[in-house]
């Protein structure tokens, strides 16, 4: 479990506290604070930042008048949002047009893999794409990027045999089409030396790239900060690509680190597959760190797997009241088992983990994926009431379901107890529903800025 998730249970523990509170005194917001203290430095924020915040959180909870209409409570929660949004920086846009994109970094931090994921990105925004291989040091960079190419199914280009990345980068540039995002991937070294700074000042020049991402490991933790700003002095990148965030000890220490030095976050890689890039957007990201949810990213995940977003809107009210039962998690398992779709959809509803963030086990999610076609068979073996009515399933009736779908009874069970997790976490849910009650009314209003 990382620190990130951690940092995700314990703020959200630390506005229960707030919310359960029958009076908001400073007693009650010196606790809070200490609380939350403890949060960010156990997340490798800075110390110096971490107080900052914690200090404003205090002084504003204590001295400022909640605005017309809004409780205290409510307040102190309005500001510990804002303040913790201040320590992921600004959003930085994604151009959704066609474009020259440079990837940079030092060796080891996945600027191949991270060049394959923006791809497919790209792609399933309706853009064509080219990815162009320039990193002509590390041994097999050429066949692993021609490799991705052909999983995200998009052209490549490269000069296999080529030790001049110039060479191969200009050759890109005229064989590339005007309606095309062309994609550079760039040879790394251990340290930002003088001759890869060269290098990459030469390509820029070459390329004239309308962006130019540095890609960074966040298990790097706040040295993540360090790097991004001597890349940025020597080749002035436009955004940052934080890779392995997913479940990263240190992601709090790269994310802070790097927002401080003004270098915005464009996408954040969260899974392994080819579909875990996302879009960083502080605003959600910090929503849903501190479980409200992310109803965008639902809609997004939906309109990948071809739902209305009508449909998804009835799907998440059938999970935030409760009314969910063993037909509803198998059409939701069936609709999102493509590799990360089923994670991306269960980090959008509140008090849900987003990667690397929440609570959910990636175990649960694994496990409904490789089980799919059996837990089909098994379900078809069920009776409409006991589908709807999950609970009745008991005894004879799993052994008769066992038999009738040629499995065993730990295999009715197994499934039985994947549902029951879901359960669960459903019923912490509607246990906060006055937190959920205060969290609606600010995002319906856009008190938050959602």
């Amino acid at each position: 479990m990382g620190v990130l998730q951690d940092l995700g249970s314990s703020l959200r523990g630390t506005l229960k506290k707030v919310m359960r509170s029958t009076r908001v005194d400073e007693s009650l917001v010196k606790e809070v604070v200490r609380d939350l203290q403890r949060a960010l430095l156990r997340a490798d924020v800075d110390v110096h930042l971490a107080l900052r915040i914690t200090k404003n959180v205090e002084r504003r909870a204590l001295s400022e008048e909640p605005p017309p209409g809004m409780s205290r409570r409510d307040f102190v929660v309005r500001v510990i949002y804002e303040e913790l949004l201040s320590l992921v920086g600004e959003r930085k846009e994604i151009h959704l047009k066609p474009q020259r994109i440079m990837l940079v970094g030092l060796y080891g931090q996945g600027k191949t893999t991270t060049a394959g994921k923006l791809a497919r990105f790209f792609t399933r925004k309706g853009l064509s794409v080219l990815l162009v291989a320039c990193d002509v040091h590390r041994p097999a960079a050429h066949e692993q990027l021609e490799q991705l190419a052909e999983q995200v199914g998009v052209p490549f280009f490269g000069m296999k045999g080529e030790r001049d990345a110039r060479v191969i980068a200009r050759e890109a540039v005229k064989r590339s089409r005007p309606n095309q995002v062309v994609i550079f991937d760039t040879s790394g070294r251990h340290a930002l030396e003088e001759d890869l700074i060269q290098e990459i000042k030469d390509l820029k020049e070459i390329i004239d790239p309308h962006e130019i991402f540095l890609v960074l490991d966040a298990t790097i933790g706040q040295q993540a900060g360090k790097q991004a700003k001597a890349f940025h002095d020597a080749v002035g990148i436009t955004g940052v690509i934080l890779t392995k965030m997913d479940g990263s000890a240190k992601g709090g220490g790269a994310l802070s680190a790097v927002a401080q030095t003004g270098a915005g976050i464009a996408f954040i890689g969260v899974g392994e597959h080819l579909e875990d890039l996302e879009p960083f957007d502080p605003k959600r990201f910090i929503s849903r760190l501190l479980g409200m949810g992310d109803l965008e990213t639902l809609m997004e995940v939906a309109r990948e797997v071809e739902v209305s977003e009508e449909e998804a809107e009835r799907a998440m009210e059938r999970m935030l009241t409760g009314r969910f039962n063993l037909k509803d998690m198998y059409e939701v398992m069936v609709q999102f088992s493509k590799p990360g779709l089923l994670k991306r959809l269960l980090s959008s509803l509140p008090f849900f983990s987003m990667p690397g963030v929440g609570d959910i086990d990636d175990s649960f999610i694994d496990a409904s994926q490789q089980n799919l076609r059996k837990y089909r068979v098994i379900m078809d073996s069920m009776t409409y009431e006991e589908l709807e009515n999950p609970e009745i399933i008991k005894g004879r009736r799993i052994e008769r379901i066992a038999r009738g779908s040629g499995t065993s009874p730990e295999d009715v069970k197994a499934l039985l107890k994947q549902y029951r997790t879901m359960k669960k976490q459903m019923k912490q849910m509607r246990g906060n529903r006055k937190m959920m009650r205060m969290l609606r009314k600010h995002l319906r209003e856009g008190d938050l800025g959602l």
